[in-house]
């Protein structure tokens, strides 16, 4: 008791862990990635802090002085960015691999619903960042994401002028986004990634991988957190780190001109992590794009802890055997039928103009929902009726359907919208 009190590592651990919960192809480690690079943001960031004014035009004067006077400063700069965006993956792909071995299971509900508000927080901790260099990418890229939040109905208008400050882009954006960027934002995710570690070991530990069918037995081996769990992960944080360092040194955080609102940018985006947001308001009337289908997605994701509830496959990547065939054939479907969606819906479907008459949230927003969320339980239904799958078998072929869709959305507006938002193929974009 002495040692636990004594020692600030069995405060974060337990003293003793499974065996087979140090399989690093378990875990890959993304949970402790996405500790590390937190700590690297809060370090970098309060080193920024003391080198920036919160206004225009000083914020962009001093991103030139940080990446040209201050010692180290771009070295710094371009950690904090480059952490930030690795950090974003890291959590999603965190939370596919709970997903994926069915961790968000009980007794485990409450930290799904911890690890899902950690994302959007560090959604949002990237976004309120991108604004501050003050530059044309950032100024743009956060009109383009803030239009966004002016679909919301009935209290659209009034969100979007409370984080703007105003009724566009200006130096009281720039103030809301760098009080939500250094206080409120990294405060919550500190406190609630604290306790989602406390969860963690309240709820028993991480789940304990398995083969597709097997019992656990009833003793299991343990091994003592100092060395078998610390080490591995020391020499983990000590790696990517230096990945990390070397890619900052190699690779430089954007910056462009200073932000002229006079002059946009052909093509205005989003950034990169809501381009699969922007490309679905092109297919779909924004409130149906912007509003119900996030709405929707992120509903389903809190809730999936209360209607999958198998506990026999937890720690079973995939559920079964079957599942892994299952999650291949979705994601192959998936990668077929999305962009065949995108260019029908770009070249040849026209909803406006075949029901002139009909309010255009219902026929370029309700009916091509309808249309396709009835096409994906079709093929879902297919699928499962032939491979006779189970209901957790069920919600892993529709979730990979979709997450794959928004990795393919998300690369379309990324490398192939051009001028206008028109396709292109990436080596014939025009350029201006």
């Amino acid at each position: 008791m002495r040692m636990v009190v004594d020692n600030l590592i069995l405060h974060i651990h337990p003293t003793r862990v499974n065996s087979r919960t140090l399989r690093f192809t378990y875990t890959w480690g993304l949970g402790g990635l996405a500790a590390l690079l937190t700590v690297v943001l809060v370090s970098t960031g309060i080193l920024l802090e003391m080198n920036y004014t919160p206004s225009p035009p000083d914020a962009y004067l001093d991103i030139i002085n940080l990446n040209t006077n201050v010692w180290f400063g771009s070295l710094i700069r371009n950690l904090h960015h480059w952490s930030g965006n690795l950090l974003l993956v890291a959590a999603v792909l965190h939370l596919l691999r709970v997903f994926f071995t069915g961790g968000y299971r009980p007794p485990r509900e409450l930290n799904w619903i911890l690890g899902v508000a950690m994302l959007l927080l560090i959604l949002g901790a990237n976004f309120t960042g991108y604004l501050l260099p003050w530059d044309q990418l950032a100024y743009w890229a956060i009109t383009v994401g803030t239009s966004i939040i002016s679909y919301v109905p009935l209290i659209g208008e009034w969100l979007n002028r409370l984080l703007l400050g105003g009724p566009e882009v200006g130096a009281a954006t720039l103030l809301n986004f760098y009080a939500l960027h250094i206080s409120i934002i990294p405060v919550s995710v500190v406190l609630l990634m604290a306790y989602h570690f406390w969860r963690i070991r309240k709820d028993g530990g991480l789940t304990i991988p398995k083969k597709p069918g097997e019992e656990l037995p009833q003793k299991m081996e343990s091994l003592t957190t100092i060395p078998y769990l610390v080490r591995p992960e020391l020499m983990f944080a000590i790696a990517w780190l230096a990945i990390i360092f070397i890619w900052a040194m190699l690779v430089p955080a954007p910056l462009e001109d200073i932000a002229n609102p006079l002059i946009s940018p052909n093509p205005a985006k989003a950034p990169w992590y809501f381009m699969g947001l922007q490309e679905l308001l092109l297919h779909f009337h924004p409130v149906i794009g912007a509003v119900l289908i996030p709405s929707m997605a992120l509903t389903a994701l809190f809730l999936l802890p209360f209607y999958d509830v198998e506990l026999r496959s937890v720690g079973v990547y995939f559920r079964s055997l079957r599942g892994r065939y299952l999650t291949i054939i979705s994601a192959g479907f998936s990668l077929l039928l999305t962009p065949l969606w995108v260019l029908l819906d770009e070249y040849a479907i026209q909803w406006t103009e075949w029901l002139p008459s009909w309010p255009t949230w219902i026929s370029n927003g309700l009916i091509p929902l309808f249309i396709l969320l009835l096409g994906i339980f079709v093929l879902v239904g297919w699928i499962t009726k032939l491979s006779q799958s189970t209901l957790e078998e069920r919600v892993l072929v529709i979730f990979v359907y979709l997450f794959t869709a928004l990795v393919i959305l998300t690369v379309i507006g990324i490398f192939f919208r051009g001028p206008g938002m028109e396709l292109f193929w990436p080596w014939m974009m025009p350029v201006h």
